[in-house]
């Protein structure tokens, strides 16, 4: 897997103590979503979260599925897709395939971001991690393909944890606060 590579104002990389380091090092904290709250089975519909300030949905064309924390597409080859309001300098996750039993097998994953950043490379285990940062925009999307590495298995887009870089509690309650006195002047 790639360790970090920088491509137009976005770095990417495989290594989650690197990424945690960029977002907590520019004053933010990481947000969690583990899919835990989903039942096991199908979901028809997108599904949607709220972490820090950022609004999240993930959707697929046919539809998602639950297993045990993890969240994948319900149809063989699908594209995952995920979007964020408003948009966020960092997103990560834990990123791989399965098959249609539901164990993680050896996977091409194809990760692409709202302004065109991609990565790609080859998942084996549950905790394969890929993560981005941007130094120049806002990131509004994510999608995730994956490809079958030679056999002629099903694979199914999977993530178990979705991490975003969300604005600290202090800076966001100082922003509030900045916005009011601003209001303040102009009355």
């Amino acid at each position: 897997m790639l360790a970090s590579a920088a491509v137009a104002g976005v770095t990417v990389t495989s290594s989650q103590a690197l990424w945690n380091h960029r977002v907590t090092s520019s004053g933010q904290t990481v947000g969690t979503e583990t899919f835990n709250s989903y039942s096991d089975g199908f979901i028809a519909g997108p599904i949607s979260g709220t972490l820090g300030n950022t609004f999240w949905t993930a959707s697929a064309v046919q539809g998602l599925f639950a297993q045990g924390g993890m969240m994948s597409t319900n149809g063989a080859f699908a594209t995952l897709a995920f979007t964020f309001s408003p948009g966020v300098r960092a997103v990560s996750g834990n990123i791989f395939g399965i098959d249609d039993n539901f164990n993680i097998v050896p996977t091409i994953v194809n990760v692409t971001l709202s302004d065109g950043t991609n990565y790609e490379g080859f998942t084996t285990s549950s905790s394969d991690f890929i993560g981005f940062s941007s130094s120049t925009a806002n990131i509004s999307s994510l999608s995730i393909t994956v490809a079958d590495p030679g056999s002629s298995e099903n694979r199914f887009s999977t993530i178990n944890n979705l991490y975003l870089a969300v604005p600290a509690p202090g800076a966001a309650a100082l922003i509030g606060l900045a916005g009011l006195a601003s209001r303040r002047r102009r009355a």
